[in-house]
């Protein structure tokens, strides 16, 4: 019988311990002896080695992936040398993929019989999709959202930048890394009642007095 594989995306905002499960993944696939690789975009360059590391502390080999790489070329290249398909790829911070890259994983599933998962979030700063994010969401096999809470109570779905001062910074590149210093996760209502917010208090020195009580 044919190998059947699947094309996961997993989603999720900052701080919603995507990475903690992949990492967690990864380890069951090891202790129940399955074949695994590890893979993220060089472009999170947060770490000056080859390693996916959660915020909890807990870290894991793995394989660069470049902005020029041909995932599925890699995947042949991994079986012509080891002469075995590899049975799941995880990947980290997925929404820096290329769509050409996303069709490729896609070529691992649909050949190879492999099975893939993609860790990322969905949208930037902007509340904008990544590249990588929209691309899985119109190809994937199975779509899960990794939930997290604001402190408001309600679900996390913005992932805001933010400037020294804690506020919301509105222009600038798509990509920018960062961690709890640059990006915090917030509801759609707090996300936009702290624009509002900004807004105002930006434009009070410049109105005029009014008298009121005339």
């Amino acid at each position: 019988m044919a190998r059947k594989g699947k094309l996961y995306f997993r989603y999720g905002t900052m701080g919603s311990a995507k990475t903690a499960m992949l990492l967690t993944t990864a380890y069951n696939f090891e202790e129940r002896r399955m074949s695994y690789i590890c893979m993220k975009p060089v472009i999170d360059n947060r770490e000056k080695k080859n390693v996916i590391r959660s915020r909890i502390g807990i870290e894991r080999e793995c394989e660069w992936i470049y902005n020029d790489t041909d995932l599925y070329q890699f995947a042949v290249d991994l079986y012509n040398r080891e002469k075995k398909i590899v049975d799941w790829y995880l990947v980290d911070e997925a929404q820096f993929l290329t769509e050409k890259q996303v069709d490729q994983l896609s070529m691992v599933v649909d050949y190879f019989g492999s099975n893939v998962i993609c860790y990322g979030l969905r949208t930037d700063f902007k509340s904008h999709l990544f590249e990588g994010s929209r691309r899985l969401f119109e190809i994937a096999d199975t779509i899960d959202e990794i939930k997290s809470t604001c402190t408001c109570g309600n679900k996390t779905i913005i992932n805001a930048r933010i400037d020294a001062n804690g506020d919301f910074v509105e222009e600038g590149a798509q990509v920018e890394i960062g961690g709890d210093d640059r990006y915090i996760a917030v509801c759609r209502k707090c996300w936009r009642n702290k624009k509002i917010e900004q807004a105002e208090r930006d434009i009070l020195p410049y109105m005029p007095e009014i008298n009121l009580k005339k």
